[in-house]
């Protein structure tokens, strides 16, 4: 298995999840919310020198039937942006289908409020995302 943190996107039109996986990439963990609107590539940018990341892992969000719609489009356009911010460390898809639905599951099982949940869905899609990806035992299992 390959070492180095994995810092994980969803990436949404209003905000942006951010996970973190530990150096030997056995765990993930919510990390941050970043407003999409805002320079949120300058503060992936900043994360990925922090954290000393050796990858970062984008969902993609395809149809539940595995085809690719425009959000699809939208994420690899905004990928290739976050590329040129980071271009020396390799960025890698993986399939997000259910992330979200996840997340909002395992914190209202949680009993977090719904103000919290709307705060925290994000990071913590973004941390069920990296944790299939290192369940995958960190080679793409579902990526494209």
């Amino acid at each position: 298995m390959t070492e180095g943190r994995v810092l994980a996107l969803d990436l949404g039109t209003v905000r942006v999840g951010v996970a973190l996986s530990d150096p030997t990439r056995r765990f993930a963990q919510p990390l941050d919310v970043l407003p999409a609107q805002e320079n949120w590539i300058q503060r992936v940018r900043e994360l990925v020198v922090t954290h000393q990341v050796t990858l970062v892992l984008v969902g993609l969000p395809t149809r539940t039937d595995g085809t690719a719609g425009p959000e699809v489009e939208r994420v690899r356009g905004w990928t290739e942006e976050l590329r040129q911010g980071i271009p020396q460390v390799p960025i890698q898809f993986y399939d997000e289908r259910f992330t979200t639905r996840i997340a909002q599951q395992a914190l209202l099982a949680g009993d977090v409020s719904r103000k919290g949940r709307k705060q925290r869905v994000d990071k913590v899609a973004a941390a069920v995302l990296l944790q299939g990806f290192l369940d995958g035992g960190c080679t793409g299992g579902r990526s494209s």
